[in-house]
């Protein structure tokens, strides 16, 4: 097993290598002036020269990446070689946002608290919610539960999240006044506040998503209530709980294990939709205000930060599925 994790991790490592390496060509050989979209709207030539100088748009392609990475790991002093009016970038440096007068890496670090709350609510009711609904279609194939159940996944699974996000802030909180209008605020401070913000959002993530694992949870138990050792565990007497939970429902959770695990990662992320049908200052909102009003690196910094999160997430799944089937563990 420790063979196994140590090859799964020096995987990752790579990964990440080739994930900077990507990321930062890929924004590198943007048609655009990157030195204009680092300072915003508001730009004269003087300021854009500047911003040219104090990010090291000045030196090769291949330069700026080396620094790029001493950043990562040392941190980075903008403009390099410090000087009068140079400013620090403590270790990890994802880069510094001129428009923002902040380090890139703070900014993410100030809204991921809100996009975690909001992608681990989600995922606890979506993960439970569909895999419950996708047993009982299961065991009641063909019947009324299990036609109710799909058509219901189905009728979810079709309907846009914007659509369905503003459906629900416009009757449950303008119309209907049953909550507050969403005004986020840390648990810590007012978990009442808190409660009543995020409850529309974890339901309207919960609902696109529980209808898929509604689906695809209903496939994988089909077909292993199919199999023999099934029909053999009855056979011996075995209780109905135990065969479903214990033999049924584990040989089929692998794809449900890598759906969810990518899932997790990709709202931690960002839900760009949902955080900003619900005013939420979390990382998507970040991504998109940083579209509206042009800031490079922080651009950058989020889309390295969402595809770390995808990353680690494959790792993750890797070792439970050796936790779930010991024969992944063989090669």
């Amino acid at each position: 097993m420790t063979g196994y994790v140590l090859r799964r991790v020096l995987i990752m490592l790579l990964m990440l290598l080739l994930l900077t390496l990507a990321v930062f060509f890929l924004f590198s050989i943007l048609p655009a002036d990157v030195a204009r979209l680092s300072c915003g709207k508001a730009c004269t030539p003087e300021i854009i020269e500047s911003n040219r100088i104090r990010l090291g748009l000045d030196k090769s392609v291949i330069e700026q990446y080396w620094i790029f990475m001493k950043g990562l790991l040392f941190g980075r002093t903008y403009p390099e070689g410090g000087g009068p009016g140079s400013i620090d970038c403590q270790a990890p440096c994802l880069g510094y946002s001129f428009r923002r007068n902040t380090p890139v890496l703070q900014l993410i670090v100030d809204r991921l608290p809100t996009t975690i709350f909001l992608a681990l609510g989600a995922f606890i009711i979506f993960t439970v919610v569909g895999m419950a609904t996708g047993v009982l279609a299961a065991l009641r194939r063909g019947r009324w539960q299990d036609k109710t159940i799909m058509g219901v996944a189905l009728l979810g699974y079709s309907l846009p999240s914007f659509f369905l996000g503003l459906v629900v802030l416009f009757f449950i909180i303008i119309r209907w006044q049953w909550l507050p209008y969403p005004s986020y605020i840390s648990p810590l401070d007012n978990p009442v506040q808190f409660f009543q913000t995020m409850l529309l959002p974890w339901i309207v993530l919960a609902i696109l998503y529980a209808a898929f694992y509604t689906r695809l949870t209903r496939s994988q138990m089909l077909e292993t209530l199919g199999e023999d050792y099934i029909r053999t565990a009855r056979a011996k007497g075995l209780p109905e709980r135990t065969v479903v939970g214990k033999h049924a429902l584990r040989a089929g959770l692998s794809p449900i294990v890598t759906a969810a695990g990518l899932d997790l990662a990709g709202l931690l992320g960002g839900a760009i939709i949902t955080e900003s049908v619900f005013s939420l200052p979390g990382i998507g909102t970040l991504a998109v205000s940083s579209v509206v009003d042009p800031d490079l690196p922080v651009l950058v910094g989020v889309t390295l930060i969402a595809a770390f999160f995808v990353i680690v997430a494959n790792l993750i799944v890797d070792l439970l599925y050796a936790a779930i089937d010991p024969r992944v563990r063989v090669g």
